[in-house]
Order: structure tokens, then C-alpha cells, then sequence
């Protein structure tokens, strides 16, 4: 890595970390040159806008997601063993990934969702981009047998990103301390409800 590439990948470290207390729109070139002891016109450098570095960082959020998450858990046997380590590795990125106020993706979520545009579409396609995956992990399931072939892939993904949602919300806003709990018996009664059924011997 040249030097200017180690310099652009320690700002966006710190534009990262900002963004998960302030939301991606909240970033300010200003205040991200004080914390990384920089010019703006350093700043500027390196990403040429403030909407340049705004996507940087949502790109960013979506590697490390991917990085914490999606790798170690395609690691695992497909089938439910996967779509668990999904979850469980989802439910605690933001501990991972060292993010003091949450998810960047999910506030971007809430930041942009009525503004068009580039952000909007970067946080969009992202979101999508995890759907897809989801959906891809629980056909995975019902071809190993261990979900019904009647499953509605669809509601099932849908259901888990509400799981996703309120837990973070439960978390973070109402200091829930059995939030992380109450998510996993969620997604295991998803489960049950889509199970195959064993036969009695």
C-alpha cells in the first residue's frame, strides 16, 4: 500500500467511526480534519467531495459487514448451520467492528430513504445486495431438507431483517439487556415454523 493509499484508508477509518455516532450525512469535512490532524483541502485530496467521501464510507461499512459477517459464516455447512452463523455474526457486528453508535448501514437506511440520489441508490443497492444473500442461504436450507419446500424465501428474509432491526433498536435505544435474547428465540421460532417435520418412528 503506497503511502496515499495509507493516508486515504486513515481517514476513512475515522470518517467510518464518525459516522456511526453522526449518520453519513451528518460527516463534516471540518471536523474530520480536526480529528485526523489534516487540511481540508487534504481531505479533498484524497476524495475530491463530500458526497465522495460519504459513498467511500458506505462502501467501507459494506466490506467490513461483509468481512465480519458473510465470510466467516459461508465458512459453515450450508443449510440452517449457515443461515445461524448469519445471524449470529449480524446481531454482533457492530461490536466487531468497534462502531460506537451502530450500524452505519442502517442509519443511512433511515438518512436517505427519501432522498434520491447516489446515497440513497449506494444504501439501496447494499440492502438488496444482503436480501439476495439471505434468500440465497435459505433456499440453501430447503434443499438440504431442513426447511419445508413450501418455505416463502421472501417473508423469511424479511422477517430476519425486522429481527435485525428492532434488535438494534431495543439495543441501542432502549437499553434492552435481553434484546440479543429475544432475537435469537425470534429466529428460532422462524425456524420452527418452516421446519420439516420429522416423523414419528
Amino acid at each position: 500500500m503506497s503511502k496515499g493509499e495509507e493516508t486515504r484508508q486513515a481517514i476513512l477509518d475515522e470518517a467510518f467511526s464518525m459516522a456511526s455516532c453522526v449518520g453519513v450525512g451528518g460527516l463534516s469535512i471540518g471536523a474530520l480534519a480536526e480529528r485526523t490532524h489534516m487540511s481540508k483541502s487534504g481531505l479533498f485530496a484524497h476524495f475530491g467531495s463530500k458526497e465522495e467521501l460519504q459513498l467511500a464510507v458506505l462502501r467501507e461499512s459494506q466490506q467490513r459487514f461483509a468481512d465480519i459477517v458473510l465470510r466467516p459464516a459461508f465458512r459453515q455447512p450450508r443449510g440452517l448451520t449457515r443461515l445461524r452463523a448469519i445471524v449470529l455474526n449480524w446481531l454482533d457486528w457492530t461490536r466487531e467492528a468497534c462502531l460506537p453508535g451502530g450500524c452505519v448501514i442502517m442509519a443511512a437506511a433511515a438518512e436517505f430513504d427519501d432522498q434520491p440520489g447516489p446515497l440513497r441508490e449506494e444504501v439501496k443497492n447494499g440492502l438488496l445486495a444482503m436480501r439476495r444473500t439471505l434468500a440465497e442461504t435459505i433456499a440453501k436450507a430447503i434443499e438440504t431438507g431442513e426447511l419445508r419446500p413450501d418455505t416463502d424465501i421472501d417473508q423469511f428474509a424479511f422477517e430476519l431483517e425486522g429481527i435485525y432491526q428492532v434488535t438494534q433498536q431495543s439495543r441501542r435505544l432502549l437499553d434492552d439487556p435481553d434484546a440479543d435474547r429475544r432475537a435469537l428465540i425470534a429466529f428460532d421460532r422462524l425456524v420452527r415454523d418452516n421446519a420439516v417435520l420429522k416423523e414419528k418412528e
